[in-house]
Order: structure tokens, then C-alpha cells, then sequence
């Protein structure tokens, strides 16, 4: 098992560095093609917009062989991203957002993928600690990769990025193959017909899930709601030059790391529906802490969120591993990272837009609102708590032994 949770790790950490190199350097090619600035901000909506699709892409996970899907989905990334290379002028740039498209759809297939095949590599006791091992592997390649690949646009222009990035869903197409999958269930009987849904009723349907979904979407939203009060608090209130933009997201990302490293001891401990909460107050205190008028506070509440944040992402992507059954792993993952990533499509617009309000008041409300849903999801836990058991849609019909799994 530790074989495959390092094999796991490094896929995190060459998956993270070549989508951060190329989201960043995505958009300055664009820019420098175009003169655009609203077009090159288009390109991170390309790579967003997949997930509302999540629930449908999911479903193929659940109807074919997950690791071979996987695979095949890195190698035609990979395959998209060499087709960058024909990039020579303006009249290409349409390329580089139909890479942005394909990145956003291989995110949506991957990421529910490997949700989806960590039970079947690493005992249940295992997944917490490889989950959050993944998230400070991939917090820690968005300090470093996209100061390289805009380094590396810098020195020898887009396509050297392109073939840089390209090679990353190579490796990890590998490292997949490499994987033992030895921890496949022995009954895999359940409904594998209902569409998007399945996972939706599975998803939402057993506290155990959708608790910690529920605040993982409610942090992540207010974490998009609240960037431009941020950038309004820095440059407006505190008056510091917009490179200090740059510490703040260092500083959050120094939580992230922190807080992945022992998010798996503390779901073990206490629960992933705990760690969820715990996560969301510790969001909601960072916000605060960044209203106060002194650059300090700003720093440290950007190192509390950093840590409440990804505890929210893996106590939720943990609970969704133990509490669904195998064979609707793929779907209900799609749906579960739908879910906690769909509203930043409105979540970022609502908060440009608060912020003409002023600069501390999208802070506010956004600790208003973890807070809010921190005491209810406390009540509900308190009222319900023998409600852990996997609720599932009874099936219109079984099948026998599924290799999706596998």
C-alpha cells in the first residue's frame, strides 16, 4: 500500500505542475497574441466551465474500466497540448482555448477517476492521509509551477511550455499503469443505469456525504466570492503594492501545505463530517482576520484559510470514497466535484460586483455565511448522529462481477 500511496502522491505533484504552468501561461499567450486582457481571462473560464458538466462525464467512469479510461485520458491531454505547437499568430489563439476546454474536461474525467480508484489501492484507514498528502502536493506545485512555466514562456515562448506541460499527463499515464489495484470488492453489485441521477441521490441522499459536501461548496464558493475584496483590501485599504498580492497567496499556500499534511489524522480521529466544520470555521476566521486594517493580520488570516480550506476539499472527497459504493464511485465523485466547484461560476462575478460596496463587505458576508453554515451543520450532526450508513437507490437491476474497478 505505501507503493501506491507514493505512485498517488507523484501523480499529484506532476499533474499539479503542469496544469499550473500552463492555466497561467495559457492566459499571457493569448494576452501577447491578442491584446485582450478580457479574452485571456476567458481562457480560465474554458478550463471552469467542464465541471457543470461533471455528472454526465462521470457516468462513462462508471460504465468502463476506470484505469485504462484514465490513462487514455491523460495520453489524448497530452496529445492536445503538442497540438499547441501550431500556434504561430492571432489566427491560432482559437487553439489555446480549445485546450483550455480539453484541460477542463480531462480535470472533470481525472480527478473523478482517481477519486474513484484510491479504494481500490489503499486500505480505508489509508485514504484521509493519501488525500491529504495529494492536496499539499498539489497546493505546493501552484507556488512553484507557475513562476516556472512564466519563466520558462519568458525564455523560450509558448511552445516550450506546451511541450513542458504535455510531457506531465505522459509521466502520469505511467505512473497509473504502475498502480496495483488489489482492493477491488468482491460484490460490485448495484444500479449502474439512472444517469447524473444516481449520483446526485447518492451524493445527497446519506448525511455521511452530504454534509461535508455541502460545506467543502460553501468555502470554496466564498473563496472565489471574496478575491476581488481581497485585491480591494490590499491595494485600496492597506495601500501596499499589488505584489503583495503575490505574499498573500504564498502565505495561503503555506496553510495549504500545513493543513493537508494532518487533515488524515484528524479525519481518522474525528470524522470527516468534524474536520468539515472545523475547516469551514477556520475559512470563515481567515476572512475575518484579512478585514482588519494591518498588514500582519492580512498575512496570518491568509495562512488560516490556507489551512481551513483544503481540510474542507479532503474531509469531503474522503467521505464520498468510504460512504459510496463502488460501482457509482465515478459519477457520484463528477457530481461531488460539481457540486463543490460549479458555484464559483456565480460565486466570482457576485463578488466583483460586492466589492463596489466596498472592500471589507464581501469578507464580511462570506464569514457570515461559513459561520451560518458551520452552526448548521453542527445542529444537524447533533440531531442525527447515527445517520452514517451509505444510502443507496434501489437498483432496477444487478449485474455480476464489474471491472470498473480495475
Amino acid at each position: 500500500m505505501r507503493r501506491n500511496a507514493g505512485l498517488f502522491v507523484a501523480i499529484s505533484l506532476l499533474s499539479g505542475f503542469g496544469s499550473s504552468a500552463m492555466s497561467l501561461v495559457a492566459g499571457i499567450w493569448i494576452l501577447d497574441l491578442s491584446g485582450s486582457t478580457s479574452l485571456a481571462a476567458l481562457a480560465g473560464l474554458c478550463v471552469y466551465a467542464p465541471v457543470l458538466a461533471g455528472p454526465w462525464l462521470g457516468g462513462l467512469l462508471d460504465r468502463a474500466p476506470r484505469r485504462p479510461v484514465v490513462i487514455a485520458v491523460n495520453l489524448m491531454l497530452a496529445a492536445a497540448l503538442l497540438a499547441l505547437l501550431a500556434v504561430r499568430g492571432p489566427g491560432q489563439t482559437w487553439l489555446i482555448f480549445a485546450v483550455s476546454c480539453a484541460y477542463g474536461v480531462s480535470y472533470v474525467l481525472i480527478d473523478a477517476g482517481e477519486t474513484a480508484l484510491l479504494p481500490s489501492a489503499l486500505a480505508p484507514t489509508e485514504l484521509g492521509d493519501v488525500n491529504g498528502w495529494r492536496s499539499s502536493a498539489q497546493e505546493g506545485m501552484k507556488l512553484v509551477a507557475p513562476l516556472a512555466g512564466a519563466g520558462l514562456y519568458g525564455w523560450r515562448g509558448g511552445h516550450a511550455v506546451a511541450v513542458l506541460s504535455a510531457a506531465m499527463p505522459a509521466l502520469v499515464a505511467t505512473l497509473y499503469a504502475l498502480l496495483r489495484l488489489n482492493r477491488t470488492p468482491t460484490d460490485r453489485r448495484t444500479e449502474r443505469g439512472g444517469g447524473p441521477r444516481t449520483g446526485l441521490v447518492v451524493l445527497f441522499g446519506q448525511r455521511a456525504t452530504r454534509l461535508p459536501v455541502v460545506l467543502a461548496a460553501v468555502s470554496i464558493a466564498m473563496s472565489g466570492f471574496t478575491t476581488a475584496g481581497i485585491y480591494a483590501i490590499v491595494v485600496t485599504e492597506l495601500r501596499l503594492p499589488t505584489t503583495f498580492l503575490g505574499v498573500l497567496a504564498s502565505a495561503q499556500g503555506a496553510g495549504s501545505l500545513l493543513g493537508g499534511l494532518i487533515v488524515g489524522r484528524l479525519i481518522a480521529a474525528r470524522g470527516a463530517g468534524a474536520v468539515g466544520v472545523a475547516g469551514t470555521a477556520l475559512f470563515a476566521i481567515g476572512c475575518l482576520a484579512r478585514c482588519l486594517p494591518w498588514w500582519p493580520a492580512t498575512v496570518i488570516g491568509a495562512v488560516v484559510a490556507g489551512v481551513g480550506l483544503p481540510w474542507t476539499l479532503v474531509a469531503a472527497v474522503t467521505a464520498v470514497q468510504t460512504h459510496t459504493p463502488p460501482a457509482l464511485l465515478g459519477r457520484v465523485s463528477a457530481t461531488a466535484n460539481t457540486a463543490m466547484f460549479g458555484p464559483l461560476v456565480v460565486a466570482i462575478p457576485l463578488g466583483s460586483a460586492a466589492v463596489h460596496l466596498g472592500a471589507r463587505p464581501p469578507l464580511v458576508a462570506a464569514t457570515a455565511i461559513c459561520l451560518t453554515a458551520v452552526v448548521v451543520a453542527t445542529f444537524r450532526r447533533r440531531s442525527a448522529p447515527h445517520d452514517e450508513t451509505a444510502t443507496v437507490p434501489p437498483p432496477r437491476r444487478t449485474v455480476g462481477a464489474d471491472p470498473a474497478g480495475r
